[in-house]
């Protein structure tokens, strides 16, 4: 059974070089690249920056010598697979993505197609690879391996708000990596002796209600970091100040769009990072071979406005740690 598997992939590695190869051979026909965003072009801006940068650095120019396709979910996942299936439709020659549903949307529309994700949690828990050494099959990128943060956000939000005793967390339960994180916060905030409660959604009208059902007075609360949250991060901040709630986030752009805090991987980055990925994959090598990384940048950002806003004095020694303050 493994031999028969093991030549499978073999078979489909073979079938998709041969295809990149005669696609190449085409006169007038460039090589394309489908992006699936997973939120949206405004949301992503920044991330579509960072990747045709870099891109551009290696050599690949859009309309030049590459052609660029893009879609944005915005947030929904059943989008992700109806993009993902127009791409194989389209024949692109490699699909970039980001997050978890969106990277499994695109692995169950193609198993030939490769795909490059440049954020992606726990990947090899999640099925996506076969280990982050030796992915296996189409799929290769960068783990963001977020959860493992949770706890250090929680004591960031401890110096921000002293004395915090009870904690509210939001997150999509869609999301696969969204439910390791929420249970990952929820362990933390209970080895701190904090109370949690849990709002969880599935979709942006679930946002205000889940604020409206928040029966306990919370102090602070903790956003899980997903397509669906980014999408709505200046709804989420907006009903948290009104709230009176400080809030940490996993992104810069949550704490851009009116959040207290945040502290996760430098996103630009990864983005920058997948272009590698895209530029080995076009040049002939394959997913299969190219091992999943890790983050190496990191960011601690402070937004000040927010923080006055709520009537909030931000320990000097924290804004001395910050990578960035917005004020």
């Amino acid at each position: 059974m493994r031999r028969l598997r093991e030549f499978k992939i073999a078979l489909e590695s073979a079938a998709a070089a041969w295809r990149l190869a005669a696609r190449a051979a085409q006169p007038g026909r460039l090589p394309t690249i489908g992006f699936l965003g997973p939120n949206t072009r405004s949301a992503g801006s920044e991330w579509i920056v960072s990747l045709v940068q870099r891109l551009r650095e290696l050599g690949w120019i859009d309309g030049r010598n590459v052609a660029m396709e893009y879609r944005w979910g915005e947030g929904r996942e059943e989008r992700f697979a109806e993009f993902a299936a127009e791409f194989v439709g389209l024949k692109v020659d490699v699909i970039v993505t980001s997050g978890t549903p969106a990277v499994t949307a695109s692995k169950q529309a193609t198993s030939v197609i490769p795909i490059v994700f440049a954020t992606a949690g726990d990947p090899v828990g999640n099925n996506l690879v076969a280990s982050l050494a030796r992915p296996g099959g189409n799929v290769t990128g960068l783990a963001t391996l977020a959860a493992d943060l949770a706890g250090k956000r929680l004591e960031l939000l401890r110096e921000i708000v002293p004395g915090l005793r009870r904690l509210a967390i939001m997150g999509n339960i869609g999301n696969p990596f969204t439910v390791e994180e929420l249970h990952a916060v929820r362990t933390a905030a209970g080895t701190l002796g904090l109370e949690v409660v849990t709002l969880e959604i599935r979709h942006s009208q679930d946002i205000v209600s889940a604020f409206e059902a928040l029966k306990v007075r919370s102090e602070a609360l903790y956003v899980c970091t997903d397509a669906l949250a980014s999408t709505n991060r200046i709804p989420i901040n907006i009903l948290a100040v009104g709230a009176r709630l400080p809030t940490i986030h996993g992104s810069r752009d949550y704490v851009e769009a009116g959040g207290l805090i945040s502290l996760g991987p430098n996103f630009p980055d990864l983005f920058r990072r997948a272009a590698g990925y895209v530029d080995k994959i076009l040049r002939g090598a394959k997913p299969a071979d190219l091992a999943v990384e890790q983050p190496t940048k990191f960011d601690l950002v402070i937004n000040l406005i927010t923080a006055k806003a709520l009537g909030i004095e931000v320990p000097p020694t924290l804004l001395a740690r910050a990578d960035e303050v917005i004020e």
